[in-house]
């Protein structure tokens, strides 16, 4: 394993980001981490602290920013997004992989720290299937759909930036497609 490498998988929100790492990581993947990113945003009711976010305060959030605990972050809608550094370094110096899920603006900012990252972009196969999914979650007000669809529309413009696209059209075909990649950097 060469291993010692970020990936950033990123892409709008309602791309089901949550839904193909979750199914990746039901089987072991021997050298390949999750960070488990910082967020300012409530849970939703299948979401676990610490497995799925690390859900924290706004002023928790602020005193690692402060501080230098977190390696980027973003303030997406109206919660903030982040990864704590300190874990990923620990992976990264261990040469395994490691699997970032952060924000197309968090993608960006860690591709200056870590021009060797690789980025990977998962997107809907059309715009109409995206608000299906923000609308079918049931978490968000109209108001927060509306917001959301309006980043998601300026970040589908990003995906040109990204070493790889993945079209999330049928769950599993995206999960093997992220597979083919990471293997391909081991």
């Amino acid at each position: 394993m060469t291993g010692g490498r970020l990936i950033v998988f990123s892409g709008p929100s309602g791309a089901g980001k949550d839904s193909v790492l979750e199914e990746y990581f039901k089987t072991e993947h021997k050298g390949v981490w999750k960070s488990v990113s910082y967020t300012t945003r409530p849970a939703r009711e299948n979401e676990r602290d610490g497995i799925d976010y690390n859900f924290i305060s706004v002023d928790e959030f602020e005193d690692n920013i402060r501080n230098g605990n977190v390696l980027e972050y973003t303030k997406y809608g109206l919660n903030y997004y982040g990864t704590p550094k300190a874990p990923v370094d620990e992976h990264l110096k261990k040469g395994e992989i490691v699997i970032l899920k952060i924000e197309v603006n968090g993608a960006a900012n860690i591709k200056k720290i870590y021009p060797d990252s690789v980025a990977v972009f998962i997107t809907p196969p059309s715009v109409e299937v995206l608000e299906k999914r923000l609308r079918s979650r049931g978490t968000e007000s109209e108001e927060d759909i509306s917001r959301r669809l309006e980043i998601a529309l300026k970040e589908l413009e990003n995906k040109k930036n990204y070493d790889h696209v993945i079209i999330n059209d049928k769950l599993e075909d995206a999960v093997n497609d992220l597979d083919r990649i990471v293997r391909s950097y081991q």
